[in-house]
C-alpha cells in the first residue's frame, strides 16, 4: 500500500473527512486515523498504487490535492536533491500559502532540486512540491500526485446549466452526497427526487447507471437537458409519486439510492407532509438496495427517516445555501 496525504479545502470538515473516508474506501484503500504529528488539513489515506491516489483526486469535491511525502526534516533538501536527479521542471509552494516563494525552507528545497539536475520553473511546471509544518514544527516535502478539478464543478454550478432554478445543490455538495454513498462505475443509482438533477449528474459522471422519479415533468425535462449538457445520460427517469409509481424494466437492486428530497419546494404537488413523505418513499424503495447497500438522504433536521434494520451511521449538517442546512444523512441496514 502507498501513503498519500489529501489536502482538504477547508469547508465544511466534518463533511471533508467523510467524503475522503468513503470515497477511498470505493477505490480499495482507507483513511488512515488522525495522528499528532499530521499537518493540519492534511488526512493520510492508504491505497493500493500511485494511480489510485490520482483517481481519487479526481473523485473529491470538497479537497484541493492529493500528495505523496518524499522526505522530513533535516531530509527536506536531501529528498528535494534526489527529486531533482528526475530532471524535468518543478515549482516549489508551502501549503497554505500557495503564492509566496520567499519561505527560506522553499528557497533551499528550490536549491537543492537544482543542485540535483532539476530545473525551477513556477509558471509552467511539470511537478509541484509542497512545504507543509507538523505541530512540532517540522517540514515535510511532498510532491503533488494530482489536483482536485475544482474548476469543473464551477462550469457545472446552477447558473451555467441551461436548466436553472433558485435552490438547487451545488455540485460539490452534490459529489460529496455521491461519494459518501461510495458510488463507482457500473452501479446502480436511484433518486427518488430527481429535482434539477444535480445528484444523479454527479453520480454519472463517476460512471454509474442513473435512475430517477419525480412528480413534477418540468423538472424531469430540465434535469435531461442538464444532463445532455453534461455530456451524461440517465438509464431510466419516471414522472410520478415515488411512493407508488414503477420503474419498468429496471434491476431488480441499486448499488445506492441518493436523494435530496424538496423539503418546503415541491413536495406539496403530491399532497404529503414533506417528513412524512420522505419516509414513505425511503421506505417504498429501501428493500432494492442491494445488502449493505448506503442511503444517503440529505434531510432538514428530526428524527431517523429509516426505521431498524436500518442503521444510521452518520449525520453531518451542512449549509447548504445562506438560509438552507441540510444534515448529509447515511443508513445502511443491518447485517
Amino acid at each position: 500500500m502507498i501513503t498519500g496525504l489529501v489536502e482538504t479545502s477547508g469547508e465544511n470538515p466534518g463533511l471533508a473527512q467523510e467524503e475522503v473516508g468513503a470515497a477511498v474506501r470505493a477505490i480499495g484503500g482507507r483513511l488512515e486515523p488522525s495522528s499528532a504529528g499530521s499537518p493540519d488539513g492534511l488526512l493520510e489515506v492508504q491505497v493500493p498504487t500511485e494511480a489510485d491516489l490520482a483517481a481519487l483526486a479526481r473523485r473529491l469535491a470538497l479537497a484541493r490535492r492529493v500528495l505523496v511525502p518524499i522526505a522530513g526534516a533535516p531530509g527536506v533538501q536531501a529528498g528535494a536533491r534526489g527529486e531533482g536527479e528526475r530532471r524535468g521542471r518543478a515549482a516549489f509552494r508551502r501549503l497554505g500559502s500557495p503564492g509566496a516563494s520567499a519561505d527560506e525552507a522553499i528557497l533551499l528545497a528550490g536549491r537543492a532540486y537544482v543542485e540535483g539536475g532539476g530545473t525551477i520553473d513556477l509558471l509552467r511546471p511539470e511537478r509541484r512540491y509542497w512545504l507543509a509544518a507538523t505541530p512540532d514544527g517540522r517540514d515535510l516535502l511532498l510532491r503533488e500526485v494530482a489536483g482536485v478539478p475544482r474548476s469543473e464543478f464551477t462550469a457545472r454550478a446552477m447558473p451555467r446549466l441551461p436548466f436553472r432554478r433558485p435552490v438547487s445543490l451545488p455540485p460539490r455538495l452534490a459529489r460529496a452526497a455521491t461519494n459518501l454513498a461510495g458510488v463507482g462505475p457500473g452501479d446502480r443509482v436511484l433518486d427518488p427526487f430527481v429535482g434539477t438533477g444535480a445528484l444523479l449528474a454527479e453520480a454519472a459522471l463517476l460512471g454509474a447507471r442513473v435512475y430517477g422519479i419525480d412528480a413534477d415533468p418540468q423538472m424531469l425535462r430540465g434535469a435531461l437537458r442538464n444532463f445532455a449538457h453534461l455530456g451524461v445520460r440517465a438509464e431510466e427517469l419516471v414522472e410520478g409519486d415515488a411512493r407508488s409509481v414503477d420503474l419498468p424494466g429496471t434491476p431488480p437492486e441499486f448499488e445506492a439510492l441518493v436523494t435530496d428530497p424538496p423539503y418546503g419546494r415541491s413536495s406539496a404537488s403530491v399532497g404529503a407532509d414533506p417528513s412524512r413523505l420522505v419516509q414513505e418513499v425511503l421506505a417504498r424503495w429501501a428493500p432494492r438496495i442491494r445488502p449493505l447497500g448506503p442511503i444517503v438522504v440529505l434531510l432538514p433536521g428530526g428524527p431517523p427517516a429509516l426505521p431498524p434494520p436500518w442503521i444510521e451511521e452518520l449525520r453531518v449538517p451542512v449549509r447548504v445555501h445562506r438560509s438552507l442546512t441540510r444534515e448529509f444523512c447515511r443508513y445502511r441496514r443491518a447485517a
